[in-house]
């Protein structure tokens, strides 16, 4: 059986734990890797049995925890070759770290896994599709100023997908953040919306997607029950009913729930 489950979840840390039979993937260790140990317990795994880690990007709520749980568990780190490079310039990652760069389609432990580009501002920034051994797949979808040709193309059909929900637009206008930061996050190297999201949503679901995670909500400019009722308006919009043709997630920040079965 495969099992999903976000760890963490935001701004203060991501990071994604997906298993099927023997393989156990953690895309992402944005918190302390005692934290991630912890989190990862809680759901009845262990660190040491991950198979690897994939790497999203190189912002710090990506990667925070990365070189001590990797270092200490003799963990393979993949990621984008440009994203390594800048970790190991800035010291963030060191040589106890085995680093491999992502390519465009790969197998690995019985997965088939498909990178595909995002647009964010970082030295480069890309999602993963898992195609497993058991005939899942798993799409991570974060971190994106828009939806991308290569997120549409790669995650169509894809049968369960974690998807940036990040903020409601009129809260971010409205809210105390500095003028600079909003644009940051409503530029194309940003976050997606709530409707951009939503609207990805319902392409996704036209395609053959059943399970939707959403993910990354910002805590300051962002409603669990907003963004839940953004998309569950838009799929209703092509006759698509929840817990009758999908099932809708919302990550906490931190994980309060068991993993997910696939």
């Amino acid at each position: 059986m495969s099992k999903v489950c976000q760890l963490f979840s935001g701004s203060s840390g991501n990071s994604i734990f997906i298993s099927c039979k023997e393989t156990k993937i953690l895309v992402d260790a944005g918190v302390s890797a005692k934290r991630i140990c912890q989190a990862l317990n809680d759901i009845g795994e262990d660190a040491s049995r991950l198979s690897t880690i994939f790497v999203t990007h190189e912002h710090t709520d990506h990667i925070s925890g990365l070189r001590v749980l990797a270092s200490k568990y003799n963990i393979p780190v993949f990621a984008d070759n440009a994203v390594i490079e800048k970790m190991r310039m800035e010291n963030i990652i060191n040589e106890k770290v085995n680093t491999f760069s992502t390519e465009k389609n790969m197998e690995l432990c019985g997965c088939e896994i498909l990178p595909f580009a995002l647009s964010h501002d970082s030295v480069s920034c890309q999602g993963y599709r898992f195609n497993l051994s058991g005939g899942r797949s798993v799409g991570i979808c974060t971190d994106t100023g828009y939806v991308t040709e290569a997120a549409k193309e790669t995650l169509s059909g894809c049968d369960f997908v974690f998807l940036e929900s990040n903020h409601e637009t009129t809260m971010l206008q409205n809210g105390d953040y500095p003028y600079h930061l909003k644009q940051r996050i409503l530029s194309d190297k940003g976050h997606l919306s709530n409707a951009a999201s939503s609207e990805f949503a319902k392409e996704l679901a036209m395609n053959g997607t059943t399970r939707f995670v959403l993910a990354h909500l910002s805590r300051d400019n962002n409603i669990p029950e907003i963004a839940r009722q953004s998309a569950v308006s838009s799929l209703l919009e092509e006759g698509f009913e929840e817990n009758r043709d999908y099932r809708l997630y919302i990550s906490a920040p931190v994980n309060c729930e068991r993993a997910i079965s696939l």
